[in-house]
C-alpha cells in the first residue's frame, strides 16, 4: 500500500439499511453513492445522497443518516493529506473546507470512481496514487469554499476548541460538567446550552465520539478491541461496541478484520 494511504479507512458497502446517530470525524469523509439513498442530516439541514452523487463531510462536521438499500464507497482522508496537496497546488499550508454536503460533479465523480476501483482491485501503487492526487486536486480546485490555518479544525469556535483540547489531554478521564464548564469560565447551564448550539452535540456525546475516533485509530494500528476500549476510557469492550454501532452503523469487529473493508 502507498505510504500516502496508510492508516486511511476505506469502505465499500452494498445494500446498507443501517442508520447512524449524530457524530463527527477528525478526518474528511468523501463518498460515492451508486445505488439506493442515504438521507443525511448535517448542520440543521437534510440532504439526500442519491445515485451518482458525491457526499463530503469536513473534519469536525456533525452529521447523521438513515440509509435505504444504499450501495456506496467511502474513504476518510486525513487533514494532513488534503493540506499537503493544497500546499502543492497553492504554495501555502492551509486546511481546505468543502461545499457541504452533496456535490453534483460528473467529472469529479468519475475521477473518484476510478481511484476507488483501482484501490479495491489492488492496482499498481503509483497508478493508485496518481488517481488519488488527480481526484483530490479536482475536489480542491472545484469545491473549496474556505480554508483555515493548518490543523486548526476548531480554531474559530473557542468554546469547542478549549473543550476539545481539555478532553484530548486526558481522554480516559471521567469528566464532570463542573470541570468542563470551569475550563471555559461558564456556568453548567450556559456551557451546556452554548456547547450544543455551537457544535450540535451534547458534551457527553462529544466525549464518546472522541473516544471512538481514538479507539478506531488504535484498532487500525493493530491494537485489540478490548485494549483499545480501556485505553480511551470505556468501561469495557461491550460499552465501546454498543456506542460504535450506534454512531457509525457497523461493528468494530468489521473494522478489526480489515480496516479497508468490503461488505
Amino acid at each position: 500500500m502507498s505510504k500516502i494511504l496508510q492508516n486511511i479507512l476505506f469502505e465499500n458497502v452494498k445494500q446498507s439499511t443501517n442508520d447512524f446517530t449524530k457524530h463527527y470525524h477528525d478526518t474528511y469523509t468523501i463518498g460515492l453513492t451508486y445505488k439506493g439513498v442515504l438521507k443525511s442530516y448535517n448542520s440543521f439541514e437534510t440532504y439526500d445522497s442519491y445515485e451518482y452523487s458525491i457526499r463530503i463531510n469536513n473534519p469536525g462536521e456533525v452529521h447523521s443518516g438513515k440509509s435505504k438499500e444504499w450501495s456506496h464507497a467511502n474513504f476518510y482522508p486525513t487533514v494532513d493529506l488534503l493540506s499537503n496537496l493544497y500546499e502543492q497546488i497553492f504554495y501555502e499550508k492551509k486546511t481546505p473546507f468543502f461545499q457541504r454536503h452533496i456535490v453534483e460533479n460528473k467529472l469529479l465523480f468519475l475521477k473518484l470512481h476510478n481511484f476507488f476501483t483501482a484501490y479495491f482491485t489492488k492496482e499498481d501503487e503509483m497508478f493508485v496514487e496518481s488517481l488519488l492526487i488527480e481526484a483530490l486536486s479536482e475536489l480542491i480546485l472545484s469545491n473549496t469554499i474556505y480554508t483555515k490555518e493548518y490543523n486548526k479544525i476548531f480554531e474559530d469556535r473557542k468554546l469547542i476548541k478549549n473543550t476539545y483540547e481539555l478532553i484530548n489531554d486526558s481522554l480516559d478521564t471521567n469528566f464532570t460538567l463542573d470541570a468542563l464548564a470551569s475550563n471555559v469560565n461558564l456556568s453548567k447551564y450556559h456551557f451546556l446550552r452554548l456547547f450544543k448550539k455551537e457544535f450540535g452535540l451534547t458534551p457527553h456525546a462529544f466525549i464518546i465520539n472522541q473516544r471512538l475516533n481514538k479507539a478506531n485509530r488504535l484498532i487500525q494500528k493493530g491494537v485489540s478491541i478490548s485494549q483499545a476500549s480501556v485505553e480511551v476510557g470505556f468501561n469495557d469492550q461491550s460499552h465501546y461496541t454498543r456506542n460504535f454501532k450506534k454512531f457509525f452503523g457497523y461493528t468494530p469487529l468489521t473494522l478489526k478484520k480489515n480496516s479497508n473493508f468490503i461488505l
